[in-house]
């Protein structure tokens, strides 16, 4: 049982020297000028920056976002669930049926919000 952790400890030791690595070279490998004023000016393609760069979007977006996110971890919850479906039994099949039912409830009230509506 030792060794499989001597494998484990061995990749981990090896992705830190890994990252740790690249941070070293690219902080040795970087110019060494401070910056000014020019330097620490934004641009834009060269052009004058008009405004504030802060720009509002619709929530509806986010909600759309946030719906297809729920849907989607969702599926990652069933598919290996249904993989060993026969195995789990008959209490397994009612917390499934009770979590995609708890799901359906609020798709049925983000519908009737009108969250699914694209304007």
């Amino acid at each position: 049982m030792l060794p499989d952790y001597l494998y484990i400890f061995f990749f981990l030791i090896l992705g830190i020297s890994f990252v740790g690595s690249a941070f070293i070279a690219s902080w040795l490998l970087r110019p060494k000028v401070a910056p000014n004023a020019v330097k620490n000016s934004p641009y834009e393609c060269g052009e004058i920056v008009k405004g504030t760069s802060r720009v509002q979007f619709n929530v509806r977006y986010y909600l759309f976002a946030l719906i297809f996110v729920i849907f989607d971890v969702e599926v990652l919850f069933v598919t290996p669930w249904a993989v060993v479906f026969r195995e789990m039994g008959m209490i397994a099949y009612v917390e499934m049926m009770i979590f995609i039912l708890i799901l359906a409830l609020g798709l049925i009230y983000a519908w009737k919000k009108g969250a699914l509506e694209w304007q």
